[in-house]
């Protein structure tokens, strides 16, 4: 692999590369996306329990030999949505999906099904009756359960824990005073040295969504709000060995692997009654990276995405012209005057769909992210399709940066993700150029200003923060108020000039420019083009 040396720059340049054609293709969303993959398609809009919002994929930075992933759901948890809060679906299961050849589909998956333990009955509406202070504490009268299974290589599914303990929804410092206490008895080690964790947190996503008000305001003016801050969502983790996860489990000579999640619901469902997961299921959800599904695929097709294997995708209907020679560099162009990279695009198949590898033709020469790098893999059996795809074998980053690839860190993504990455600063950098120049455009240095999340992570698993209990809505909307239907002049009417970062609304339903999820997703649109030119010129 080439080393971190030589490689700086040209990653560099790589990470804006991909960005850039990432954030390209965000005009085509629906209005009503928001976040990396929060609320993407309509059916699963009305669904959240079962809506994947962020994978990330992590070499564990604490514990050498094994790797994270966290997979969240649930978005928007307002922290007083109660008398009910937030369970995971006992009529779903949830799923990480681990490929290690390359051919697209599952070489290990990890299911989690999930039960009600519901003490409340007919005597009360409350979640918990007095203060809890241990997950089986006698006051907290609804709570839930977990089963983990494993398949390794299409094999039957093995039980790997039974009846654990979910960490429940924080409802707030009466009822639970000591919520890191619950946290840690549900944080379970299992045989193996694999580390699960199920509950809530915060939702580890941070990012300015008002991107699309002509760009932050047309002058940068609307930029500094976290527009997540303040709500949770429900988190699996999971820690495992590389040997479990890498071809033949060997990470050394395969150190490549591509990672997604999904959500499955049974064929038929009767909703508003509780039930276990029973007969034929259908997948309603899919994430590998951020926003692909939220604001790369159209909206007649969002649902069937949702519902498609990577191994499906190069089927997908793509507009590759508007790839190549993507809108939102030229409306940056016209706003900022920062010219717009050149068309055609032609590295984006490479980016995005294959992994950075020298051994696909493509025009990046360096090896980094793609299946193809691993020794063992046959090549012919090789399929492009869009997923998280994380080199095993890239050191721990000392000082992680928050721009990835983009700053030299080939740790970061699209090398995996962090909890910590930036994908927003790093589109917005990509757009002005950074792919040609591979430095920073100094206009635009300060990117969205939110430059990490609201809530600081933990240092070891499951690393994430703890689910926040302060009201999102502190009043004080920024529409203006109407009297006889004209703009009020009252005090209270007019703009709030200095916005918390949990105050109002705006944005929520604008869609986000994330650079790993719209960038990965471009690229299943681009690769379609080129495999079928490909399988044509072939002989």
């Amino acid at each position: 692999m080439t080393t971190p040396t030589r490689a700086g720059r040209r990653w560099r340049a790589t990470a804006a590369t991909l960005v850039a054609a990432g954030v390209a293709f965000a005009g085509l969303g629906p209005g009503t996306s928001s976040a990396s993959s929060h609320r993407e398609a309509p059916l699963v809009a009305a669904d959240p329990a079962v809506d994947n919002t962020d994978l990330y994929a992590f070499v564990s930075p604490e514990r050498a030999g094994y790797v994270t992933f966290i997979a969240n759901w649930q978005p928007f948890s307002e922290p007083n949505g109660g008398p009910n809060f937030y369970p995971f679906a006992t009529d779903a299961v949830y799923n990480i999906n681990v490929d290690s050849d390359g051919d697209a589909k599952a070489d290990a998956v990890f299911r989690w099904t999930f039960q009600n333990i519901d003490r409340r009955g007919g005597d009360t509406f409350l979640y918990a009756n007095g203060p809890v202070t241990s997950l089986d504490d006698e006051n907290l009268l609804f709570r839930q359960t977990y089963t983990l299974e494993s398949s390794f290589h299409g094999e039957p599914f093995k039980t790997r824990i039974t009846g654990a303990p979910v960490a429940p929804s924080r409802v707030g410092k009466a009822t639970m005073p000591d919520y890191a206490k619950l946290r840690n008895e549900a944080n379970k080690r299992l045989p193996g040295g694999w580390n699960v964790y199920a509950g809530q947190a915060d939702d580890p996503f941070y990012l300015d969504l008002r991107v699309f008000d002509l760009l932050y305001g047309g002058d940068l003016s609307e930029v500094g709000q976290d527009t997540l801050a303040g709500y949770n969502v429900n988190s699996i983790a999971l820690q495992v060995p590389f040997s479990d996860v890498a071809l033949k489990g060997d990470a050394k000579r395969n150190p490549v692997i591509g990672v997604w999640t999904t959500t499955e619901r049974a064929k038929t469902r009767v909703t508003g009654v509780s039930s276990a997961v029973q007969g034929d299921r259908v997948q309603v959800s899919r994430l590998g990276n951020p926003l692909v599904n939220e604001v790369v695929v159209p909206a007649s097709l969002k649902d069937a995405f949702n519902s498609i294997s990577p191994d499906q995708d190069a089927g997908i209907p793509a507009v590759v012209a508007r790839v190549t020679d993507p809108e939102l560099p030229k409306l940056i162009e016209a706003i900022y005057k920062v010219p717009a990279p050149p068309a055609p695009r032609n590295d984006l198949v490479e980016i995005f769909l294959t992994g950075i590898t020298t051994k696909a033709g493509g025009p990046i020469k360096a090896d980094l992210n793609s299946q193809l790098n691993n020794a063992d893999v046959v090549a012919a059996n090789f399929r492009p399709s869009e997923m998280l795809r994380l080199n095993l074998g890239v050191p721990v980053t000392a000082q992680p940066n928050r721009l990835g690839v983009l700053a030299g860190d080939l740790q970061g993504f699209p090398n995996g993700r962090r909890l910590t990455d930036d994908v927003v600063d790093i589109a917005v950098q990509a757009v002005e150029g950074a792919a040609q120049t591979g430095k920073l455009v100094d206009a635009l240095a300060a990117g969205d200003k939110v430059d990490a999340n609201d809530n600081a992570f933990e240092g070891a698993f499951p690393y994430l923060a703890l689910p926040n209990t302060e009201s999102v809505n502190k009043g004080g909307g920024t529409g203006a108020s109407l009297k006889n239907g004209a703009p009020a002049t009252s005090a209270a009417a007019q703009p709030d000039t200095t916005p918390s970062a949990f105050e109002s609304g705006t944005g929520m339903t604008a869609v986000a420019v994330s650079t790993s999820a719209i960038a990965a997703g471009l690229g299943a649109l681009l690769f379609v083009g080129w495999w079928r030119r490909r399988r044509t010129t072939q002989p």
